[in-house]
Formats: structure tokens, sequence, C-alpha cells
């Protein structure tokens, strides 16, 4: 039987940040392919990448296995993977070319070489799979199989043909529309026991991840979607929730990451998606990432929260209504408040992704962005600064102004890689600036608006004698950064 080792190229311990954050998620996308392929009778094998220390452990994996191809399909549905970190880029590059020395044919998916496929090809992988993989894969596999040496009839690849005139690249693959047609991922090939040990050592309970849909129809016009597109297709309720019957009966978990861009976006899909959970008696909670102006449609979130919503993360990105019509949000700063404030109500969780330093942003469009963020007090905030990836409306605005370095080294580089507004370590500073304030801002509202009967949370309390007094340092740090660069 023929053997397909299966890797993917981040590592949790090359971007320190979400190392320290100790919330691991196994390769969804990359057990998904794994689960195609073994369908088609082929065994398949994984080395996780995610908890290990370097690339080069998989060489006794190549030795001992002597898989006949090996795969790197990264988790398109990880939004990490999305930020094509050169860390994990050039783990890519190790193992491709440690499996290239093993005899292997190597074949590579992820956003980065979809970007990039020439540099992989260069680094030591056979076929580079472009954009959403399990249908490529399994057509290209099948081909090498049966003989076929130049599989140039197949959509979605790029390749070396060994002329001069540079790789081959095949017509684009329309986008899988019947998810429900797809296996069940490969659950079994994880070191569950792996995941679960940091999971409750560090959080006191297990989570994992999963997906129901594929792509988002918006048009952010700052947001790559190398893989799957701004095309939208979901898996049935039905098939999602035996998936997450499966995982807290077999696994144990108890809480989930729903790594959608958009969940529950198709008309009903969140109320049928409650009824058979309820129907089921399933007990467990979860994260999502959504948009505001869709949790405000019909009864959205009380269909949610009635599934187990825990926690909800929206892109409110700016408190400025001209910088989120800038980036063709789609959004309003009204429908950021009113969203907020009725999942607060409800009891949800909600966190804000926000974005400085896009094109056009002022000192005030910042401000505005601050206040709003202490005005509605969330839950929790992830700040980044806008970052110009392949394919976007935004890096085709500043494509002429990038200097060497394109891409950021962890998701905490935090790099403006363009002229913004302010110089980059502006945005560094700010960065602080405006966790230490939110945190602050946090800690006072446990003295003076915790609801009646409401536990105190002392932590937040004892740190606002950190964060009062950091936050007037960083203020007056920031200030002294501020000049304009144009």
């Amino acid at each position: 039987m023929t053997r397909i080792l299966f890797t993917h190229s981040y590592f949790y311990r090359f971007d320190p940040k979400q190392w320290k954050a100790q919330q691991p998620y196994p390769p969804y996308g990359t057990i998904y392919a794994a689960a195609c392929m073994r369908e088609l009778g082929f065994e398949v094998d994984l080395f996780d990448t995610n908890l290990r220390e370097s690339p080069e452990e998989i060489r006794p994996v190549l030795q001992a296995l002597a898989p006949k191809y090996l795969v790197l399909y990264d988790d398109g549905f990880n939004y990490l993977t999305k930020m094509c970190l050169t860390n994990m880029r050039e783990a890519a590059f190790r193992m491709a070319a440690l499996g290239q020395a093993q005899g292997c044919t190597v074949i590579v998916n992820s956003s980065d070489s979809t970007d990039h496929y020439e540099q992989y090809l260069q680094a030591g992988a056979d076929f580079v799979i472009l954009g959403e993989g399990e249908t490529t894969l399994r057509e290209l596999v099948l081909a090498l199989e049966s003989g076929t040496a130049n599989p140039a009839h197949i959509p979605g690849l790029a390749f070396a043909d060994g002329t001069a005139d540079g790789p081959v690249r095949t017509p684009a693959r329309p986008v899988l529309h019947e998810l429900d047609s797809l296996p069940d991922p490969a659950w079994d090939l994880v070191d569950m026991e792996a995941y679960r040990s940091i999971w409750l050592q560090r959080h006191g309970y297990f989570s994992l991840n999963l997906a129901t849909t594929r792509g988002c129809p918006y048009k952010c016009n700052w947001c790559a979607k190398p893989i799957y597109g701004n095309r939208y297709n979901s898996r049935s309720p039905q098939r999602v929730v035996a998936e997450i019957e499966h995982l807290i009966r077999q696994y144990g978990a108890q809480h989930f990451w729903m790594a959608d861009d958009i969940f529950g976006l198709k008309p009903r899909w969140a109320q049928e998606f409650r009824d058979l959970v309820q129907a089921r008696g399933l007990r467990f909670s979860y994260n999502i990432q959504s948009r505001v102006d869709l949790l405000l449609k019909e009864d959205t979130i009380d269909a949610l929260v009635a599934s187990g919503l825990k926690q909800a993360w929206v892109g409110a990105e700016s408190g400025s209504q001209k910088i989120l019509d800038a980036m063709d949000k789609g959004t309003q700063v009204a429908e950021i408040r009113e969203a907020t404030r009725l999942l607060q109500r409800k009891g949800v969780e909600v966190c804000f992704f926000l974005q400085f330093g896009y094109l056009g942003e002022t000192r005030e469009d910042i401000e505005k962005t601050i206040a709003l963020v202490e005005e509605l007090l969330p839950h929790d905030i992830g700040v980044s600064v806008s970052y110009p990836l392949p394919g976007t409306l935004f890096y085709e605005k500043v494509k002429n102004l990038l200097g060497e370095k394109q891409n950021w080294t962890d998701s905490d580089d935090l790099a403006t890689m363009y002229p913004a507004t302010y110089p980059p370590a502006f945005y560094r500073r700010l960065h602080r600036l405006v966790h230490k304030r939110f945190r602050l801002r946090q800690g006072i509202a446990e003295w003076r608006e915790r609801p009646k009967g409401r536990p105190i949370h002392w932590r937040r309390v004892w740190l606002t004698l950190y964060y009062a007094p950091a936050a007037l340092l960083d203020t007056w740090r920031l200030k002294r950064l501020a000049t304009p660069l144009h």
C-alpha cells in the first residue's frame, strides 16, 4: 500500500506569543486532507509540527516510515497560517529538503506557497497545490500513481517542467461546493493527549477546533483569501453536530473553537444547529468569529447563545467610520456598539480584532478606536497593524512602496512594511499602550461598574496598580514617536 506522510509548517514554539498563550489546536485542514487520501486506499501518517521543537525532528520519521509522498499541507482554517510568517516558511523549506533527500515526492499546499510557489519549488517541492487542496491532491497523486509524468491537465497546480521558461501553473480550480462530500477529518492521527494536557494544565478544560464553512463573501480590502476565496460554502448542521458529538464522546472535548472566517452566515443555519444540539442533549461551549452586522440579523444571537456560544470575536478593526469605509469593511461603528451591548446582555464574552496603521489613519482616528474600546469594554482585544498580503487590494495599493521585508517573522512582529502615517516604533508602542489602557479600564470597572452579586475579578483590580503608571509612561513614550512620516 502506498504511504503518504502528512505534515504542515506551523510550529507554536516558533511563534512566542502563541506558545505563551498555550492554546494549541490540531491541524484541522491537514487531517481533512489525510482523511481524503485514506478514503482512496492510501496509508496515511501525520507528523504534527504544532508542538514540536524543530523541523529536523521529521528526519527519523521519514527514515522509519519511508513514505512515497511527503505532503506539507497547512491548516488553512488556522488564521495564523494566513499570515505567511517567515519562521514557518523556513521550516517548510527545511522539511521539503529533507523529504527530497529521502527520495519522497514532495507536495505543498498553504497560503504562503500559493502566493510564492516559485520559492517553494526552488526549496525542494515537486508540486505546489494552489488554493483549496483536497480535490487537486487526490487527482495529482492518482495521476502520479498511474505513471503520468506531466500532470498539466490537473487544475490548481504549479510545478517545474525542466525547461527554462519557469514553473508551469495550471488553471485555477473552482472551489468545492458540496462540503458534505468530504469524509470527516482523520482525528485518530492526532496525539490528543499532548493537546489535552496543555489545555487542562493551563485552562482547566479541553478545547478542540472545527470548521463549519469555507470562504468569505465579503471584500475587506486587506483580507487575503488564497485558499478558500470569496465563495462561501457550508457543511450541513447535521454533519457538524455529528462531528461535535464524536469529539465529545471520544476525546472528552468540552469547548470548541469554530475556525470559520464567519460563523453561521447562511439564513437559518444557526437556528437549525441550535435545534440539533438541543435534540441530542449535547453540552459544550464554543467561540466564533463573526461580523457585527450579521449578528444583528433576526434571532441569530439568541440561537447561538442557546447552542452554547461563549465568546464572539468580531472584526471591529477601528472606531473611525472613515477608516472602516476605506477598508471596504461594510460595517458601521453604530453596529459595533449595538451588537456588543446585545451580546454582553446575553452573557457572551465579546472580543475585538483591532487594526491600526491603515492608509490615511490619523491620530484622531486612533483615539476614536481607543475610545470605543474603553466605552464598550470587550472581554479581550487583539491588536494588529495593517499587513499587506498578495491578492488583496491593500497590497496592490502599497506594493511599490514595500521594502525587502514583506512578511512578518511571527504573529507578534507588527512591522509596518509600507510607509504608514507614523514609524514602525510608534505602532509597536501603540500596541502596548492600547492593551494597558484597556486592562486599566477593566480594573477600574471592577470597582465602579461591577454588577451586583458578581464576584470581584481581583487580578484585574490589583493589576490597576501596575497599568495606571505604565499607561502614563507609554503615553509619554508614544508622544515622542508621534512624528508623521509624510
